[in-house]
C-alpha cells in the first residue's frame, strides 16, 4: 500500500466529510427550500465548502489523508471568508464596508438563533471543524 492510505479507515476523514455535507445540504435548504437569496460573500462561500465535501467523499472512501493538503487550504480561506462575513453581520463598524453592491446586502441575518447563530457562523463552524480535523490528521501522520 502506498503511504497516504491505512488499512484502517480514518474516521476523521469520514467526520470531517460528514460536516461538509451537512454545510452544502444546509446552505442548499437555506436558499433553495427557504428561499433565503445568498450574498455575495454567501457565493464565496459556497465555492469553498461545495468541493470539500466531494474530495472529503473521496478521501474517506478511498482512505486517502493525502488529501489533507488540499482540504486544508479550501477550508482555512472559506473560514477566513465566513469569518469576515460574521463580522460584517455582527459588528457595527464591519458593516460600513460595502463588499456587496449588488444584490442581497452582505449584512442581511435570514436567522438570528440565540442572538448570535447566523448563516456565516455555521459555515465558519464547519470550516473551522474541517481544518481542525485536518490539523489533527497532520499531527498524527507526523508523530
Amino acid at each position: 500500500m502506498g503511504e497516504s492510505k491505512t488499512s484502517t479507515p480514518n474516521y476523521l476523514l469520514y467526520f470531517a466529510w460528514v460536516v461538509s455535507v451537512i454545510a452544502t445540504l444546509g446552505s442548499l435548504y437555506f436558499s433553495e427550500i427557504k428561499g433565503y437569496v445568498p450574498c455575495e460573500l454567501c457565493w464565496y462561500q459556497r465555492i469553498f465548502m461545495y468541493p470539500l465535501a466531494i474530495i472529503l467523499g473521496i478521501a474517506a472512501f478511498e482512505n486517502d489523508t493525502k488529501l489533507k493538503k488540499y482540504v486544508l487550504p479550501l477550508s482555512v480561506f472559506g473560514g477566513l471568508i465566513s469569518l469576515y462575513h460574521y463580522l460584517v453581520q455582527k459588528v457595527p463598524s464591519f458593516a460600513s464596508i460595502k463588499p456587496c453592491v449588488q444584490g442581497v446586502p452582505c449584512n442581511v441575518q435570514y436567522i438570528n438563533w440565540l442572538g448570535f447563530i447566523t448563516i456565516p457562523f455555521l459555515a465558519l463552524t464547519a470550516f473551522t471543524i474541517i481544518s481542525i480535523l485536518m490539523i489533527v490528521m497532520f499531527m498524527k501522520k507526523s508523530k
